[in-house]
């Protein structure tokens, strides 16, 4: 399934930003109101351990996605555990098999391909919002917008996110959409529809 390894570049980049934290920077703001780098970092690693769950098959257990302790080395953590995920997808897409996702719905699980999606999503733009945090957003948004199917499978996931009170605003995962800027290639312009400033800095 094709998702599955642009999911996978996905989480390649995201592990690049992710290795450039230093534990003294884990105190920083992020453009997530009111979490701090480590705690953001702690959301993303909890996310990778819940996705991976369903994907091998857990039901609609709310608790398999919490934010995850914190370690020692929070960037090894997440390549770890994104690493997983990689491989639990891939088996998911093996065996055909749909994801239980509790914080979204839990009367059905989601198709793979919307789960996957989902995911790739999240996974860009918190490893945006970690570039932003450290002050290093270009390279992270160069290298999206040099890879076509990864930055049209972003905005095919983004276009479908509803702007609406429901899924938009305070304690929500995206904001109201925004306006792009002029000239502003196809990851800001994802990060603007799904509320984001790309001008943001700490």
């Amino acid at each position: 399934m094709r998702i599955v390894e642009l999911h996978a570049r996905a989480v390649a980049s995201a592990v690049e930003v992710v290795a450039a934290v230093r534990p003294e920077q884990l105190g920083r703001p992020t453009p997530c109101e009111g979490w701090t780098l480590g705690a953001l970092l702690a959301h993303c690693v909890g996310q990778h351990r819940g996705f991976a769950a369903a994907a091998r098959g857990a039901g609609p257990d709310l608790s398999l996605f919490a934010d995850a302790p914190p370690g020692a080395d929070p960037a090894e953590d997440f390549r770890r555990s994104g690493a997983d995920l990689t491989a639990a997808f891939r088996e998911a897409a093996a065996a055909g098999r749909a994801l239980w996702l509790p914080e979204l719905r839990a009367d059905e699980p989601f198709p793979l391909d919307l789960a996957v999606g989902f995911h790739l999503l999240d996974t860009l733009v918190h490893g945006w919002d970690v570039a932003a945090a450290l002050g290093c957003t270009g390279r992270l948004v160069a290298a999206v917008d040099g890879d076509e199917e990864l930055a049209g499978a972003l905005l095919a996931v983004t276009g479908a996110v509803p702007d609406t009170p429901e899924f938009r605003g305070p304690g929500r995962p995206f904001g109201p959409g925004r306006a792009p800027g002029g000239g502003a290639g196809r990851f800001e312009r994802a990060l603007a529809l799904l509320g984001r400033d790309p001008a943001w800095s700490a």
